[in-house]
C-alpha cells in the first residue's frame, strides 16, 4: 500500500477516534452540569428569581400537556416598578433540542398556557410571559412608564435570556435552535423582538401582527366614531350576513373559481350601494346613511372636515361577518384604554370626544416609540441568519390585512429584494379571521414550515391549510407567497390542495376607495 495514502487513513482514524473521545468527554460533561428540575430554584439569573421548579406528569391537569415537563416559575425585576412573571417549560424526555417562545394576544396580563402546553408536548422547550402586569387591561399603565416599557417590549428580551439560562442549566447545553411563535399581539411582538433585540431568536412567526400598535388603536376608535356619526349610521349586526353574501357575490369568481372565498380583496370591485333599500328600511337591504358606512368602512380613515386621507382602510371585502368587533354599538376596550391610561392619563375620558387628526400625533408623542416601533430595518436580524415567517387572514375584522403587506414590502425595499423567501415571506390566508377562524381554511402547522426553512434555507413555496368542521377536515387549499395565490388547475375537487397550484393572479387594477 502506498505509504501515504497509509499515512493519511492513519490521521483520519486519529482525527475520527480522536472526535468521538471528544464527543463523549462533552456528553460527559454536559450531562454532569444538567441541573435536576427542583434545584433549578438556586440558579443566578440577571434581574431575577426562580420562585418555584417542579415536575409535572404528562397528562396532569390543567395543562394536560402530552409530555410530562418541568414547570420552572421565574419573578422578574429590571426595574424598581418592575414585575414581570415568566414560566419555562422543560420537556423531562425527548427534548428536540429546540426551544419555542410563544406570544401574547391582546393587552398579554397572562401567560399563554394553552400554546405552552402544545409547544411542550412536540418536545420543544417553551416559555411565555404576562408582560409585567395582571389581567387584560392597560390600567397598569397609569403612572407607571416603566411597566409599560416592559409591556412593549422590555418584558419579552428579559424572559428570553433567562429561558435560556435555564435551559442551559437543565439540559446542560443550550438550545440549537430559538423560535419565536405568535399572533396578534404576539406577532407584533415578534417583529419587535426581531428589530430590537435580533439575537434573541433565530426565526420568528408573527401572524397577524399588530403592527404600529398605538396608531392602529387610533385607527380603531376613528372607525368607530365614524360608524356613531349619526342616528342613522350604525348598521346593526344582523345585516352583516347580507352584505356578507353581495360581496362575495361581486368578487368570488376573480380567481376563476366560485368556492366562497375572495381570493385576493384587493382585486374586489364591490359597491355597497347595491344593496340600497327601494323603500324604506328592512333587515335585506341598507338606507342611504347605511350604505355611505359600509362604503366607508371598506374605505380609508378620513377627516371628518376637510375629507383628507389620515389612514389607509382598515377591512376588506370579506370580513362582514366580523364587522361587530369594530363597527360594533362599542369600540374596542382595547384601543379606549391606550388614550385613556397612556395618552390622556385620565381613567374618565370619552372616547366621543375623539379625534383621529389631532389625537393621533398626540398619541404618537405620548407612546414614544414603546409599542408603535416598527422598524423595516431587520438588516442586523437577517444577517446572523434570521427567518421571519409572516401570515395574516384576509378576512380579519381586527388588524388590517395590508398592514402586513405594507411591512413586508418595506422590509424588502429596506434590506433588499434578495431576502424574500431567504430571510423573510409572507402568506396571505383567503377568508380567514384574526389568526383563525373564518370561512376559509385556517389550520395549518406554521412551526413545521419554519423548521423546514430554517433546514433548508428557503421558505416553504406553499404551505397546506385545512379547514376543520365537526367531521373532520371539510378543505384544504395552498396557502402562497405573497403576492402569489392558489390557482384552480381546472380538475379535481375545488376542496383538495392537489388540485391548486401558487402562482401570479391575472393582471388587474387595484380597487379604487373612494
Amino acid at each position: 500500500m502506498n505509504g501515504s495514502l497509509q499515512s493519511r487513513r492513519s490521521r483520519r482514524m486519529v482525527s475520527v477516534g480522536g472526535a468521538a473521545i471528544l464527543f463523549s468527554i462533552l456528553t460527559a460533561i454536559r450531562a454532569g452540569a444538567a441541573t435536576p428540575c427542583d434545584r433549578l430554584v438556586a440558579q443566578s439569573l440577571a434581574n431575577a428569581t426562580v420562585t418555584d421548579a417542579q415536575t409535572v406528569a404528562a397528562g396532569a391537569p390543567p395543562f394536560y400537556a402530552a409530555r410530562a415537563f418541568c414547570r420552572v416559575r421565574i419573578a422578574i425585576n429590571p426595574t424598581r416598578d418592575s414585575d414581570i412573571r415568566t414560566e419555562v417549560w422543560l420537556p423531562t424526555a425527548g427534548w428536540n433540542g429546540k426551544y419555542e417562545a410563544v406570544g401574547n394576544g391582546d393587552a398579554a396580563g397572562v401567560l399563554s398556557y394553552d400554546d405552552m402546553a402544545a409547544a411542550v408536548s412536540r418536545g420543544f422547550a417553551t416559555s411565555s410571559t404576562d408582560t409585567g402586569h395582571v389581567g387584560n387591561s392597560l390600567a397598569f399603565a397609569l403612572g407607571h412608564r416603566e411597566k409599560y416599557i416592559d409591556f412593549g417590549y422590555r418584558a419579552l428580551h428579559e424572559m428570553t435570556v433567562n429561558a435560556k439560562t435555564i435551559i442551559n442549566a437543565y439540559y446542560g447545553a443550550a438550545a440549537q435552535e430559538s423560535y419565536w411563535n405568535g399572533c396578534s399581539q404576539g406577532g407584533r411582538q415578534g417583529i419587535t423582538e426581531a428589530a430590537r433585540y435580533p439575537d434573541d431568536y433565530d426565526a420568528v412567526i408573527a401572524g397577524a401582527p399588530a403592527i404600529e400598535h398605538m396608531r392602529l388603536h387610533a385607527e380603531r376608535l376613528a372607525l368607530n366614531v365614524f360608524v356613531h356619526r349619526s342616528a342613522e349610521s350604525y348598521i346593526p349586526a344582523e345585516k352583516y350576513a347580507v352584505i356578507h353574501r353581495a360581496a362575495l357575490a361581486a368578487c368570488d369568481a376573480t380567481d376563476g373559481i366560485r368556492d366562497g372565498l375572495i381570493a385576493n380583496p384587493t382585486r374586489c370591485r364591490f359597491d355597497p350601494a347595491t344593496l340600497e333599500c327601494a323603500n324604506g328600511d328592512s333587515p335585506t337591504c341598507l338606507t342611504p346613511a347605511q350604505v355611505e358606512t359600509a362604503r366607508g368602512l371598506y374605505g380609508p380613515l378620513r377627516d371628518s372636515s376637510t375629507g383628507r386621507i389620515l389612514a389607509p382602510a382598515l377591512l376588506e371585502p370579506g370580513s362582514e361577518l366580523g364587522w361587530a368587533r369594530l363597527a360594533g354599538p362599542e369600540p374596542l376596550k382595547n384601543a379606549v384604554e391606550p388614550f385613556k391610561y397612556v395618552v390622556f392619563k385620565d381613567p374618565r375620558w370619552d372616547w366621543h370626544t375623539f379625534h383621529l387628526s389631532s389625537d393621533l400625533p398626540r398619541a404618537l408623542r405620548a407612546d414614544a416609540g414603546v409599542i408603535n416601533f416598527t422598524d423595516p430595518n431587520l438588516a442586523a436580524f437577517f444577517s446572523r441568519g434570521g427567518k421571519l415567517l409572516m401570515y395574516h387572514g384576509w378576512a380579519d375584522p381586527q388588524i388590517p390585512p395590508l398592514g402586513s403587506v405594507e411591512y413586508f414590502k418595506a422590509v424588502l425595499k429596506t434590506t433588499g429584494e434578495s431576502r424574500r423567501g431567504t430571510s423573510i415571506q409572507l402568506y396571505m390566508l383567503p377568508g380567514v379571521n384574526h389568526c383563525e377562524g373564518g370561512e376559509g381554511p385556517d389550520r395549518f402547522d406554521a412551526v413545521a414550515a419554519l423548521d423546514a426553512w430554517v433546514a433548508t434555507g428557503r421558505a416553504p413555496r406553499q404551505i397546506v391549510a385545512a379547514t376543520r368542521r365537526n367531521a373532520g377536515v371539510t378543505r384544504t387549499r395552498p396557502i402562497c407567497p405573497y403576492p402569489q395565490q392558489a390557482i384552480y388547475t381546472g380538475a379535481g375537487s375545488i376542496d383538495r390542495a392537489e388540485n391548486f397550484r401558487c402562482g401570479a393572479p391575472a393582471p388587474r387594477e387595484r380597487i379604487a376607495r373612494n
